[in-house]
């Protein structure tokens, strides 16, 4: 299952407390349970995939093609549809519901969301520019990015030249994220660290793409408790 994911809402940060004393900042996210709408088959598609609903949407926001789908699944209308592909669809049957249970041996995620909006930003702010002399024939342009192109040759700004714009607002990945707790009661995952985005938005989760052997700070924990019960040894 490490290639479906699922789609929370940020809820904020808090932070956990563990029996060494240490204090972990982490990010609190509501998970959705997924509905599985549809599947793929090879022999149709040329591919295995399943296809996942999220979220709720009323049937008056929805299209007359979209309507007669979700009649014809005979499921309740989503407000996302995300597809997957998956090495087996024996183990998806339509109308399943899959939740956190997902995650339940997975100790590192990723993440996908939208960073916070900043608008229209400088240069200084949106590039991190060190702008102008405060002085010395500096005149109303302390803030400005500079020279925008060259002279005649080549007359010119090159594209991607760093300016001022629109800041913020775009989609982010964030990978190899701990997994410090998981709440299955309330539906609730618990991240080290902080998430991209403002709260109430939404957050794509799923099981991390890289193979790493990096600790967890449970493990970390256990070895430094080991490593007090060895004697040391005796100095010759």
């Amino acid at each position: 299952m490490s290639e479906i994911a699922l789609i929370g809402k940020k809820i904020g940060m808090t932070r956990e407390f563990y029996k060494s004393g240490q204090l972990v900042p982490v990010t609190v996210l509501k998970m959705e349970k997924a509905r599985v709408i549809n599947i793929i088959d090879k022999e149709k598609r040329g591919y295995n995939a399943v296809q996942l609903g999220y979220g709720k949407i009323k049937n008056s926001k929805l299209t007359k093609s979209m309507k007669g789908y979700f009649s014809k699944k005979n499921t309740e209308p989503k407000k996302k549809l995300k597809e997957y592909r998956v090495l087996n669809i024996s183990d998806f049957k339509e109308g399943n519901e899959l939740g956190l249970e997902i995650f339940k041996d997975v100790k590192f995620v990723d993440t996908r969301s939208k960073t916070i909006g900043k608008g229209f930003a400088g240069a200084m702010k949106r590039h991190n520019f060190g702008g102008l002399r405060a002085t010395h024939g500096v005149s109303i342009s302390h803030r400005s990015h500079g020279s925008t192109g060259q002279r005649q040759d080549p007359g010119k700004v090159f594209k991607g030249k760093k300016m001022a714009g629109h800041m913020g607002d775009k989609l982010r990945t964030m990978q190899n994220i701990e997994i410090i707790k998981t709440d299955l009661e309330n539906e609730l995952l618990y991240l080290k660290g902080s998430i991209p985005g403002s709260k109430n938005s939404e957050v794509l989760v799923k099981k991390s793409i890289k193979n790493i052997k990096k600790k967890t700070i449970d493990e970390k924990i256990k070895a430094a408790e080991l490593a007090k019960k060895v004697p040391e040894k005796k100095k010759k």
